[in-house]
């Protein structure tokens, strides 16, 4: 005779195998009385499984969306399915912002049987993702490595290249893993610099745990972080605007992975911008056709400026020249 906890998973099984089963169909396939069915049936509906009934010879038991998540059974087949599709997920960022799938990946893979588990590295090794042209490419193992450092709040050794190529080992205190722009960036506090970046996933070579617990103190919002760092990047020039607009309207009219922004009152914001020279910034600015103050630094606003005579002069007397 198998176990009431054995019995209760096949019930589950059988129940979100099709949408409806009989009292009777339910013993013979579980070799059971129809009186145990019911009592397992009352006990599925204390663990939070929304079982419904109807009474009568030909009624039956169905299963419905509860109230809350209760536990999954999943077979082989449909467990891989869904940490495939979970991977792709978390590869794409298809479910946006957040690290949901990725972190129900990293769930699921920690509790998989050993045979799902090695199908899945083998799919893993054998598929290609193939990004579009302007995202990068990026392993399911290396986000997992990453969100896992996250997890475990532990030091790690992290090998890291930069935007220019160069290669650099660093001690890091993992914090957040957030997608932004197409692509995935790793938060973490770097402990030589003690200051909080953000680096690139696709960047990451390696990152080793060292074994030493750490306390994240005062955590920045990773978000935020990550928005300022894409906004203002490697870029050799920084520009501060005023905008005499607010903030939701500054973010439609600069959208926050070219600037950063932040309020200054109820009807104007503040916005740094970063570029590679005064004149490119001064002609992002001029095309953005609506009055702003250039607050830094002054060789943008005279470009700015400079630009602003040239279509005046061109046009002061109707003439093509």
């Amino acid at each position: 005779m198998i176990s009431t906890s054995a019995r209760l998973l096949r019930l589950v099984s059988l129940l979100a195998a099709r949408p409806s089963w009989t009292c009777g169909e339910l013993a013979g396939r579980m070799a059971v009385t129809e009186r145990t069915v019911r009592r397992d049936i009352a006990k599925l509906r204390e663990l939070g499984y929304a079982v419904e009934s109807d009474p009568g010879p030909w009624g039956g038991y169905r299963l419905r969306a509860g109230a809350r998540v209760p536990p999954l059974i999943l077979d082989d087949e449909e467990a891989l399915a869904v940490a495939v599709g979970m991977r792709e997920a978390a590869l794409s960022g298809a479910l946006g912002g957040d690290q949901a799938a990725l972190s129900a990946l990293l769930k699921l893979r920690q509790v998989l049987p050993r045979r799902i588990a090695d199908r899945l590295g083998e799919m893993d090794a054998t598929f290609v993702h193939t990004p579009r042209p302007d995202e990068p490419q990026i392993s399911a193992g290396m986000l997992l490595e990453l969100a896992a450092a996250c997890r475990r709040g532990e030091r790690a050794r992290l090998s890291y290249r930069d935007w220019a190529g160069r290669a650099t080992v660093r001690d890091v205190d993992p914090y957040r893993l957030v997608h932004a722009e197409r692509r995935w960036y790793f938060v973490a506090r770097d402990v030589a610099q003690a200051q909080w970046r953000t680096f690139r996933a696709d960047r990451v070579d390696r990152l080793q745990p060292t074994g030493q617990p750490v306390e994240l103190i005062d955590p920045p919002d990773p978000a935020l972080l990550v928005s300022r760092s894409v906004a203002t990047g490697p870029y050799p020039l920084q520009a501060t605007i005023r905008l005499p607009l607010p903030m939701n309207q500054a973010l439609r009219l600069i959208p926050s992975s070219v600037g950063t922004h932040r309020p200054e009152g109820p009807d104007a914001t503040i916005v740094d911008i970063g570029g590679p020279d005064a004149e490119g910034l001064a002609g992002y600015l001029l095309s953005l056709a609506t009055p702003l103050h250039i607050l830094s630094p002054d060789a943008v606003r005279q470009a700015l400026l400079r630009r602003i005579q040239e279509l005046f002069d061109h046009n002061a007397n109707g003439q093509l020249g």
